[in-house]
């Protein structure tokens, strides 16, 4: 028998840890394993605000696919369309070419991007903290902020400059704005007179931060917040964004130079693709995280349903916890599917949340048991310890944690803000998704050329 093609899409969580359990189950050469992704790296996203903050260095949490994996091939670019009819992933590379991957079994695990609302002028003028170029780029710009502002002598400007506002009480926007706001404060030792104008916002359409936590260490969440001297405002958005100017929904109009969008993540369109339900843009999948009339595609992660068997939601969360332990089951499925053996629903028990908001405040909900001060700050940097997969990566953070714990860091900028900004919105990708019917003639026009020039593929 022909040795099965597997493929991939996404180097996210639930793509690498997938590709990782496959190797470990199917014999050295006995099917030809690829991914499908933009990068050759797993970025470790919940360790990013430290990115930002400058904490952690970016190879830090950017984990190479080739150390990460053994037998993989990596195909770079981007998965545009399926053709299921055919088999048939169509892939636009870097170059903007299409190129056809044939499979026998695919597994989809394309990710999200920063959720756009119709905001006028949010995709122009806000920042996303999703991927590792926007990080990066992040720290940047805000210490340029600093440097502007105390270059200047005009008040109003120095105010535009020194007001930084984070759209989002979720984890990555309450971690973002501690972990931004104390950069800040080692850099204001620099500008002593900007320290009484430096101010941190908060905004969440929600009545609460950081829900996931419960009541009692939401609250508690809050207060870190406040005596750290950043103002939330719940109950309340963004209604406009100019270069110099937030409106927010309750009328108030600050000038502000900088804001920070964290408010959700929106589904890869590519899910659209499958012909099968996709509400609120997530392919809906069975538990065995099969695509419905489709036994040879599985599908997991943060764009994907996925019924939650084992908690009282009905479908489970899109989180990297989730999506880690989805992909020992999909890899689970996908060789049993090939071997004509019974499939394994997935069930998994929530096992809580961490939030570090730097320095030594964190939180922490480890099963029932709830953490705050420094046994959270252990609890969660233990989590990350354990959960990121490359022992390489492991002793760089652990390195950058004691570097900053026991001499300090440095506040200097590195030129990224001088060139551009990278967004993760779905508006500003530039990757052109095509539908189910446009990538089957895609797919089937590719291979006829490939056929018409090497004969079957």
């Amino acid at each position: 028998m022909a040795r099965p093609r597997i493929v991939v899409v996404g180097a996210g969580f639930g793509g690498i840890h997938t590709l990782r359990h496959l190797e470990r189950r199917i014999p050295t050469g006995a099917a030809d394993l690829a991914l499908i992704a933009p990068h050759d790296y797993m970025l470790y996203s919940p360790l990013l605000p430290q990115v930002a903050s400058g904490l952690l260095t970016p190879q830090s949490v950017a984990m190479s696919v080739h150390r990460l994996t053994r037998e993989t091939r990596l195909i770079p670019g981007h998965a545009v369309g399926v053709d299921t009819d055919d088999r048939v992933v169509v892939v636009r590379r870097p170059t903007g070419e299409f190129t056809p991957v044939r499979y026998d079994r695919l597994v989809l695990a394309p990710g999200a991007h920063t959720r756009a609302f119709d905001i006028p002028g949010l995709t122009e003028y806000a920042y996303g903290a999703k991927t590792l170029a926007e990080a990066v780029l992040l720290r940047d710009h805000v210490l340029a902020q600093l440097e502007m502002a105390n270059d200047s002598v005009d008040p109003i400007e120095r105010e535009e400059r020194c007001r930084f506002i984070v759209v989002g009480g979720g984890y990555t926007g309450v971690e973002t704005a501690a972990s931004l706001m104390r950069l800040c404060e080692e850099a204001a030792k620099r500008y002593p007179e900007l320290r009484s104008v430096i101010r941190w916002h908060l905004v969440d359409i929600a009545p609460k931060v950081l829900p996931e936590l419960g009541d009692r260490l939401g609250r508690k969440a809050l207060d870190l917040l406040r005596h750290l001297g950043i103002e939330v405002k719940l109950k309340v958005s963004v209604r406009e964004v100019t270069a110099d100017k937030v409106v927010l929904t309750d009328g108030r109009a600050l000038p502000c130079r900088t804001l920070i969008w964290t408010a959700g993540v929106s589904p890869s369109p590519l899910m659209e693709n499958l012909g099968a339900p996709t509400p609120r843009g997530r392919l809906e999948v069975g538990a065995d995280l099969r695509v419905p009339g489709e036994p040879e595609v599985f599908a997991l992660g943060d764009a994907v349903s996925v019924p939650d068997l084992a908690g009282e939601s009905p479908y489970c969360p899109p989180t990297a916890q989730y999506a880690t332990r989805q992909a020992t089951t999909v890899a689970h499925n996908v060789v049993a599917s090939i071997l004509g053996r019974p499939l394994r629903e997935f069930r998994h028990r929530d096992l809580g949340l961490v939030v570090d908001l730097s320095g030594r405040d964190a939180l922490a909900r480890v099963m029932d048991l709830e953490l705050s001060g420094l046994p959270a700050l252990g609890a969660t940097r233990g989590y990350h310890l354990m959960a990121v997969p490359s022992p390489n990566a492991r002793a760089r953070i652990l390195a950058n944690w004691g570097i900053r714990a026991f001499i300090g860091g440095d506040v200097s900028r590195m030129g990224f803000a001088d060139h551009g900004r990278p967004s993760s919105f779905v508006a500003n990708d530039n990757v052109d998704y095509l539908d189910a019917e446009a990538a089957g003639r895609e797919g089937a026009r590719l291979l006829e050329n490939l056929k018409a020039r090497y004969g079957d593929i």
